[in-house]
């Protein structure tokens, strides 16, 4: 459910706002609990989300650091190489879409995300 949450800090390029908003809305869902909130918890869900975008944002324009910003290229390849050790076989490159072979439709997604009955949620690759 977290895995928008990066670390935001210290990157060239910056982080940008939707950067920051995605990991505020995937920090705000683990709290609740809720993917998309009922209609009695929207607003106070979207107030969340907001205040947390904030609270982030000042954040990290605030840190400073002596550290040479890190390349995001370079970091994304060592995630994909330790995520290939740890979970075997090739990691896929980063925005290559997800497929089953020979499979079409929901059931390919049903493979890719048991978890959700084949659903796909926004921020998902």
């Amino acid at each position: 459910m977290c895995r928008n949450i990066r670390t935001l800090f210290n990157f060239d390029p910056p982080a940008t706002d939707d950067e920051i908003r995605a990991s505020a809305v995937q920090f705000v869902r683990k709290l609740s609990g809720f993917n998309a909130p009922s209609k009695a918890n929207e607003a106070a869900f979207h107030l969340a989300v907001q205040q947390v975008t904030d609270a982030a944002t000042t954040l990290i324009h605030s840190l400073t650091t002596f550290s040479p910003p890190k390349d995001r290229e370079t970091e994304r390849s060592k995630a994909a190489m330790l995520s290939a050790k740890r979970f075997g076989g090739a990691a896929r490159a980063h925005n290559a879409p997800a497929t089953a072979v020979g499979m079409g439709g929901s059931d390919a997604r049903s493979q890719l995300f048991p978890h959700r009955g084949g659903k796909r949620r926004p921020g998902d690759r």
